[in-house]
């Protein structure tokens, strides 16, 4: 059965399928020994396909984990600064890619699996997959401010989507508000209530479309349920 090459990069753990696209366009894959560089190559099992020179062995063994991230780990499989990484906190019986990110500084639910194909659908934009965060922030907002984000915030030139956000409670001086997102720019959530002048103090995401972190303990991780892998993928739309 022949299958598109970014779609069996994914298969095969090797990168996310939007990552595969862009090492084909890079010439960073061969087929039979032959770089390709467009999208509409097709490939078998028969087919020897590379990967920066190395040899890509599909698999249909998926595993997918749940992690509750902690701050100071960063979204990466590799750090060139030597940081932590998230990937220190999993078991790695096979390579494994994080969902999306979380930055430096936030904790809180992150996916970790070698499913090209549910990374690609989970993090694409026009699949509007639900991001649920906690925030701190300095001070409180006004109503009016609060209608700011639910409107969009300019960032970068560009409208957010509207963002669901309300009042949770106030701390002193501080409110800790819940934050509900489906877009993946870099450090939205912060970025946005910056906008607004109520800078984040602490962040932390808990849930994924339905997924939840619930007690899962900081800095640990478990394989999801068969019934939690099977709402992701109908959230996503992965057949």
């Amino acid at each position: 059965m022949e299958e598109r090459l970014q779609k069996y990069l994914a298969q095969a753990g090797v990168l996310s399928r939007r990552k595969a696209e862009e090492a084909i366009l890079a010439g960073k894959v061969a087929v039979n020994g032959v770089i390709m560089t467009t999208l509409g190559t097709k490939v078998s099992s028969a087919d020897e396909v590379t990967y920066c020179g190395k040899k890509v062995q599909p698999t249909s063994q998926y595993q997918y984990y749940m992690l509750h991230k902690p701050e100071g780990y960063v979204t990466t499989v590799h750090d060139q600064f030597g940081r932590p990484c998230v990937l220190d906190l999993v078991p790695q019986e096979v390579r494994l890619y994080p969902v999306g990110r979380l930055d430096y500084e936030t904790s809180g639910l992150l996916l970790l699996t070698n499913d090209g194909d549910l990374t690609y659908e989970l993090t694409h934009p026009a699949h509007q997959v639900e991001k649920t965060y906690i925030a701190l922030v300095r001070g409180t907002p006004t109503e009016s401010e609060l209608q700011r984000f639910r409107q969009g915030i300019l960032l970068d030139d560009r409208l957010t989507a509207p963002a669901k956000i309300r009042i949770l409670n106030k701390e002193g001086n501080n409110a800790r508000l819940e934050i509900k997102i489906h877009e993946g720019r870099n450090r939205q959530v912060r970025r946005m209530c910056q906008a607004i002048s109520h800078p984040v103090l602490q962040l932390s995401r808990c849930a994924i479309g339905t997924l939840r972190l619930g007690d899962l303990p900081k800095g640990s991780c478990r394989l999801l349920q068969p019934e939690e892998i099977a709402e992701l993928k109908r959230v996503a739309s992965v057949k």
